[in-house]
Parts: structure tokens; C-alpha cells; sequence
């Protein structure tokens, strides 16, 4: 299991799902082919599968030790749930809990879950079905804390019409209400919240409205958690460029090019939640633009 120490800080990638393609033109949907075929020779076989025409991506989240507190980022998407119109969500069994269990963690010793948004394959985990048939915290002495945006723009009640459509079907309900009637949501607001001295979330609204990153800061070291800001390392060297997913895409691209250039001149390691392999990269800036300066060296 990878694990990585970050000052006074520990990070453990835990895996839900393996590394698997999917096809580029549905997951981004209105990037130029060329794009691709200009970066290939560094993406390929890792990112992306020029044969198959498929970009590779890994589900996955992040364990925290921080402080004497154990912190989840995203829970990934969760088992037995009802999503008709993302047929890799529907009706999913993974050993999740049981990857966390060799990470040394149980549920009962989580004590915060940051969602960095609302998406049925970074909250699926919040909950977990019982045998009473009840959609009921998976853990249980955990604060969740939940953007108010995303938590308004999601939920039902509210009506609002959404670019993801008939693909968020269930995950309001099944993933999120259940915990905030637990009394275990913390809704934040603004322009930053404190997880505890160390972890900052911070808006970087685009790819839903209340999207968020992570930023680690300990010691000398530097880091964020992107959660979706990019799904592959494409969108470093071309950081206007959207996958499907995006619910507002020209707040992602300014959103994108904020947190690369903060990274860059940070040094901070960049944590997305998608990309396979190293998993994470250290960025530079060349003139206007962004590289991948290395990869992620994990113990």
C-alpha cells in the first residue's frame, strides 16, 4: 500500500478500483484528438491506451494521519447502489473497508471525511446498506464535512437542472442525506475551512459548485488534494481542457490554472483523484504553461 510521510503528516493511497480504461471520447468528450497524439509519448501506457483509445483512470482515495486524527478524502463510490444510468457504479462490490482494514483503520476510528464534491464515485462510501435495508453511516464517529453548495445544488429538493442529469440518479439520497439526518455533516462555507492546523479545504468551484481541494501544509512540505480538478495529467500541459463532467467549464479552467500555478510556486505535490499509476506529480511553471516536473515517490 502506498504510503507517503508529508512532515508530520501521513498519506496512504487506498484503492477502490483498479486502474481501467474508458473512452476518451466519453470522458472528454470535446478535446481534440491531437491533444493526445501530442503528448502520447509520456502518457501512454500509464494514462492512456492509444490502441484502445482509452484514458485510464484508477478509483481511489486518501487516508490522512494527521494530528493523533484519522481523515478520509472522498470515499470513493461505494457498494449496492441503485445507478442505472453509470452502469460501473451500478450495483458495485469492492473491498473497500477491507483495503482500509489493511491500511490499520477501522470504520469506528475515522474521525473526519472531507468530500471534495458531491459525485456518486467520491461519496459512495459516506454510507453503507444495512440488513434493515437502511442507507446508515459507514462511520459512525466521523464529521463529514460537505460543501454547502454542492449539498444545495444536489439535492433534489431544490431542483435544480445539472449537466450530470440522470448520471447523479440515487446519490443525494443514498449517500449524503443519510449522514446529514445522522446530525454528522458539517455544511462550510466561504473561502476556506480548517480541518485542523495542518489540512485546509479551499473552493475551487467549476467542476460542481462546490468543489474543493485539500491543502496539506507541515513542516516544509506541500501538498494538495485535487479531487477532480483534473482527471488526467493531460490537463497539466493543457489545463483548458474538460472532460464531461465538468458542470461549469470555464469556472473549471480558471479554477484548473489557479491550483497549478499555486502548486507550482509552492512547491506542492499534486494529488488528483483519478490518475493511475504514481498517482501524483510535482508541477513547474515553463513561461504561460505547466509540466510535470516528476512523479510521486511512494515508500
Amino acid at each position: 500500500m502506498d504510503t507517503v510521510a508529508l512532515g508530520k503528516v501521513e498519506v496512504t493511497r487506498v484503492v477502490e478500483l483498479p486502474a481501467k480504461g474508458s473512452a476518451r471520447d466519453y470522458i472528454f468528450p470535446d478535446v481534440p484528438v491531437g491533444h493526445w497524439q501530442a503528448h502520447e509519448n509520456w502518457l501512454a501506457p500509464t494514462f492512456l491506451d492509444p490502441a484502445a483509445d482509452e484514458v485510464r483512470t484508477v478509483s481511489q482515495t486518501w487516508l490522512i494521519r494527521s494530528e493523533g486524527r484519522t481523515i478520509l478524502i472522498d470515499t470513493g463510490i461505494g457498494n449496492d447502489r441503485e445507478r442505472p444510468a453509470m452502469p460501473s457504479f451500478h450495483h458495485l462490490h469492492t473491498d473497500y473497508l477491507g483495503e482500509l482494514a489493511a491500511a490499520g483503520v477501522r470504520p469506528d476510528d475515522v474521525d473526519t471525511v472531507v468530500c471534495t464534491h458531491v459525485h456518486g464515485d467520491h461519496v459512495g462510501w459516506n454510507t453503507r446498506l444495512t440488513d434493515d435495508g437502511e442507507w446508515r453511516p459507514t462511520f459512525p464517529n466521523a464529521q463529514y464535512v460537505i460543501s454547502r453548495a454542492d449539498f444545495d445544488y444536489w439535492n433534489p429538493a431544490n431542483g435544480h437542472r445539472t449537466r450530470a442529469g440522470l448520471q447523479m440518479a440515487n446519490v443525494f439520497e443514498d449517500s449524503v442525506a443519510p449522514v446529514h439526518r445522522a446530525g454528522q455533516t458539517v455544511l462550510w462555507e466561504g473561502d476556506h475551512y480548517d480541518v485542523d492546523a495542518q489540512l485546509r479545504i479551499e473552493p475551487v468551484p467549476g467542476h460542481t459548485p462546490g468543489s474543493s481541494v485539500v491543502w496539506l501544509r507541515s513542516g516544509k512540505e506541500r501538498a494538495v488534494f485535487a479531487g477532480d480538478l483534473l482527471h488526467s495529467p493531460l490537463q497539466i500541459v493543457e489545463p483548458d481542457d474538460c472532460p464531461g463532467f465538468d458542470e461549469d467549464e470555464p469556472r473549471a479552467r480558471e479554477s484548473r490554472r489557479r491550483v497549478l500555478g499555486e502548486a507550482a510556486d509552492r512547491g506542492a505535490l499534486l494529488i488528483p483523484a483519478h490518475f493511475p499509476g504514481p498517482g501524483a506529480a510535482e508541477v513547474r511553471r515553463v513561461g504561460d504553461r505547466f509540466e510535470v516536473k516528476d512523479w510521486a515517490a511512494w515508500r
